[in-house]
């Protein structure tokens, strides 16, 4: 009778190498991963667009501007979704918002890496 406890012992048992992993454990493992993956990628990342936001929703004329393609220009006019930007002398461009990269005090300089958005 102790073979037979044997068989049906290796046939269900628990694996050779040690116990079952509950179903809590594992989806704790997961919620734990979840609330990392949130809190080191997600939401800095949203911190960061809120921020870009701010700023590009507070430019006004006269301000310097640096866009996503390296240009730079000031501001003559805000409309709702558009800027109108004097690049040279009798040159004005019309470019949306979110091309805005980086906005420049009075005697700033570029950096040298625009930010990535």
């Amino acid at each position: 009778m102790t073979d037979g406890m044997a068989v049906v012992a290796m046939m269900g048992g628990a694996p050779a190498g040690g116990q079952q992993t509950s179903p809590v454990f594992m989806v704790g493992w997961l919620v734990l991963m979840m609330g990392l993956f949130y809190f080191l990628l997600i939401r800095p990342q949203q911190r960061k667009e809120k921020e870009r936001r701010a700023v590009i929703d507070n430019i006004k004329s006269g301000d310097r501007v640096v866009f996503g393609g390296g240009f730079l220009g000031i501001v003559s006019n805000v409309k709702d979704k558009t800027f109108t930007i004097k690049i040279a002398d009798n040159v004005k461009i019309e470019v949306v918002r979110q091309a805005v990269s980086q906005v420049l005090g009075k005697g700033d300089e570029p950096t040298a890496e625009l930010p990535k958005g």
